[in-house]
């Protein structure tokens, strides 16, 4: 690793000062809104989706101070991006607290989470959605493939991907899917769409680290329950043939599931 000079650390230090601030002053507006939901509850899940929206923001912060570090000095700032983590995975934990963390259930169970954030339209969901998967993905390629949170970062967008899943009124997106008069058409196509894509990948980041890394029964658990929501998203917007597909591909995947626990190959 090439020595830093003095100067260029000094040109870093003061090129992230007010990111810092920015930082602080982000931070400040979490433990002031903590605050408040101690005192007043009226209102908590709006306040949790601010939160939610608070961290993601963190987190760009805590990015750029790498990416400056990175210009500037030639080396990734690992202090900064773990700070980034952290903060991605408060605003996960926040909609959790909002949506819930179901993997596969039925929509029905998911109603009572969802009258209490009625009001947030779908325009709102799903930009809050694209930016949390993007922070995720921009966190994920800071890091770098050697990195060793490699495979924690499968759990993190296992996560983010339930949590986007619950956050959509599915009973009200299978409607809009088929009504291009719905003013929440392009969206809701947008949003189902996104849902599809990133559902399929996280099941088989799952699968793969079941195969490749952790041999962990509960990884091919997963895996198969996220192909499962899948599923009822295809039988929601009527798209047999997909169902038939992933139905299919869960089959093959327990199949191999409880072949490997009958050898002992799964923990």
């Amino acid at each position: 690793m090439a020595v830093i000079s003095d100067s260029a650390r000094a040109e870093f230090f003061e090129k992230i000062k007010p990111v810092k601030g920015m930082i602080e002053a982000s931070l400040k507006k979490e433990k002031d809104m903590e605050v408040l939901m101690r005192q007043d509850s009226a209102g908590i899940e709006y306040k949790k989706l601010f939160l939610c929206e608070e961290m993601i923001y963190a987190s760009t912060l805590y990015m750029s101070i790498n990416s400056v570090s990175v210009e500037l000095l030639g080396t990734k700032n690992n202090d900064a991006l773990n700070d980034a983590r952290k903060m991605l995975y408060k605003a996960v934990i926040y909609m959790e607290n909002v949506v819930s963390n179901k993997v596969d259930c039925p929509y029905s169970e998911l109603e009572s989470y969802l009258e209490k954030i009625a009001n947030t339209p779908l325009e709102k969901r799903l930009d809050l959605m694209k930016k949390l998967g993007v922070a995720i993905q921009m966190l994920i390629d800071a890091f770098g493939d050697n990195s060793k949170w490699k495979q924690s970062f499968v759990e993190l967008r296992g996560r983010f991907v339930v949590v986007a899943k619950n956050f959509l009124d599915m009973k009200q997106a299978s409607k809009d899917y088929f009504d291009p008069r719905s003013p929440d058409y392009d969206n809701t196509v947008i949003y189902i769409n996104f849902l599809k894509k990133m559902l399929d990948k996280s099941a088989m980041e799952y699968r793969d680290r079941y195969e490749l890394a952790s041999r962990r029964i509960d990884d091919m658990r997963i895996a198969i329950n996220l192909l499962i929501a899948l599923r009822r998203i295809a039988m929601a917007i009527n798209d047999k043939v997909l169902a038939e597909e992933i139905r299919k591909k869960a089959l093959v995947w327990k199949t191999k599931m409880e072949a490997d626990t009958r050898s002992g190959q799964s923990k």
